[in-house]
């Protein structure tokens, strides 16, 4: 019975991998914090280079007529708009005597309402005095301003009243002279009419009356409210400190720096879509993850650890080179000094044995330009490597990097090593050299990981990979023996029911995705 293995990668892959994702983030912590340090450092500078100007700030307590204690705060907000006019800018140049525009004055200055009757005015200058007169001169103007308008306002309101009772007097003194003149007529008929006009008198009395106290009342709010507009907080300089600035700058540029580096490197994350993790990679390549080397380290007790973890490298590939009837060579991707520092050792535990011979096809001189030791192994190039004795153990070092000739590879081992940098290639790239290496016949022994994510708890093992694998050896060289050949099929355990193997990520595609990895 054979499986779905498209349905099976298909269910398997998540949509989105936040494990992935975290990784890759902090993999490039040099970014971020790069980032996030040159915001500390720009917060800083600004504070510094950049000081803010000599400021003055005053209060001013607004009362208005038409107060109440569920109100807003839509008064406060409109004489904050009415500070920032040119009729309350030009009377406080006016009062400095100063010739500048109103306009590039009121550039100066702002108003904030605190509360619903406290106005807050902070205004800027060349200096501390000056903007301690400039505040003054802004306050007095727009109390004064103030008080004119509610002043204003009481005595067109109270005109209004009168006149309106003058109007009513008039009225009255006419219904006067009718009631004395009296009807020249008797009957019902002229009863009638002198009640209308005693009622029309009575009516016309207590609206006079009215108007007159309603005129007394709005010129006797007046008082109240030109007593209530006053400064209550006298305009001062405010003092800055340098040090608390830069503090807080600092901070700031900190957090957007960071926050900044944060997100570009999540987003490159994921448009560049390079595998991290030892699962992904192991996935995409189609081998298994044999070992890992990490990344160089100061410390003394990390550098011991990375010796002792080359040394049984360099053990384990010795071992798989010599039991192996077929050439092996180290194919690196974004490493290529790791791997002539790999073949180096290799070839150094392999001197016991003979003569060993490094045939160098990686780019630049990471082998060919280092100054030979005596007795130590042969570097020769790809086109020297055919004038060689075949008595003579030899393995190649190569690259699978873009621009790679892959028909070539075949000539530095029928066998192949990966040596891949974690997150240096992206997962297009990647199946792209499982696809080549497969199309020219070449298994993949194995991936030694360089510089992994140190937090990383996947498997890198393929359990259905056993063609390729190093624990596989033993079992196809016993096949070889007995006239089997290499099969890519294993017996289930337990059933007896052969079973096909899952086929790796990049035997999956479609034409369309392999032409694009291409």
């Amino acid at each position: 019975m054979t499986t779905s293995t498209t349905a099976e990668s298909s269910a398997s892959t998540p949509l989105f991998d936040l494990q992935a994702l975290v990784v890759a983030v902090r993999r490039r912590r040099r970014l971020w914090s790069a980032m996030a340090l040159l915001g500390l450092l720009a917060g800083a500078s600004v504070a510094v280079l950049m000081p803010p100007p000599p400021t003055a700030v005053t209060k001013v307590l607004v009362a208005h007529e038409g107060d109440q204690p569920n109100d807003t705060g839509t008064l406060i907000r409109t004489d904050v708009e009415l500070l920032g006019t040119t009729r309350i800018a030009e009377k406080a140049l006016r009062s400095l005597k100063s010739p500048e525009k109103p306009e590039d004055f009121m550039r100066d200055y702002r108003g904030a309402g605190l509360t619903n009757n406290l106005l807050q005015i902070t205004v800027t200058g060349d200096s501390d005095a000056e903007a301690t007169a400039r505040a003054k001169a802004l306050a007095d103007a727009f109390v004064a301003d103030h008080v004119k308008r509610m002043r204003d306002s009481a005595s067109a309101e109270s005109k209004a009243l009168l006149d309106q009772r003058d109007r009513m007097r008039d009225e009255l003194a006419q219904v006067n002279k009718a009631i004395g003149e009296g009807s020249p007529e008797s009957g019902p008929k002229a009863s009638a009419n002198m009640e209308s006009l005693f009622a029309r008198r009575a009516e016309l009395t207590s609206r006079i009356t009215d108007f007159g106290q309603r005129a007394a009342e709005a010129r006797t709010g007046t008082p109240k409210v030109v007593a209530g507009t006053q400064v209550v907080d006298a305009p001062r300089a405010i003092r800055h400190s340098l040090p608390k600035a830069a503090a807080t700058n600092a901070a700031i540029g900190l957090v957007l720096g960071l926050v900044l580096g944060l997100a570009v490197a999540a987003v490159g994350t994921v448009v560049a879509d390079r595998p991290v993790l030892r699962r992904e990679i192991a996935a995409n390549l189609g081998a298994s993850v044999i070992a890992e080397l990490p990344r160089r380290s100061g410390r003394p007790w990390r550098r011991r650890r990375i010796r002792a973890a080359r040394e049984r490298l360099t053990t384990s590939l010795a071992r798989t080179v010599r039991g192996s009837a077929e050439p092996v060579s180290l194919l690196e991707l974004g490493c290529a000094r790791s791997a002539s520092v790999i073949a180096l050792e290799l070839a150094e535990a392999l001197a016991p044995d003979g003569p060993v011979v490094i045939v160098d096809a990686l780019p630049g001189t990471q082998l060919s330009g280092r100054r030979p030791k005596p007795g130590g192994p042969t570097v020769v190039s790809g086109k020297d490597a055919a004038d060689l004795s075949h008595g003579e153990r030899r393995f190649g070092v190569g690259s699978v990097a873009p621009g790679t000739a892959w028909t070539d590879l075949q000539y530095l081992g029928t066998q192949t090593v990966l040596v891949v940098r974690a997150g240096h290639g992206s997962a297009a790239w990647l199946h792209t050299v499982a696809r080549q290496l497969a199309d020219q016949g070449i298994p993949v022994i194995g991936v030694v990981l360089i510089d992994p994510d140190p937090r990383d708890r996947t498997d890198g093992t393929l359990w259905d990979g056993l063609h390729t694998a190093l624990r596989g050896h033993s079992e196809r060289q016993a096949r070889q023996k007995n006239g089997g050949g290499t099969s890519h099929a294993v017996k289930a355990v337990g059933e007896g029911q052969p079973r096909t193997e899952r086929q790796p990520m990049w035997a999956t595609r479609g034409p369309d995705s392999d032409q694009e990895a291409r």
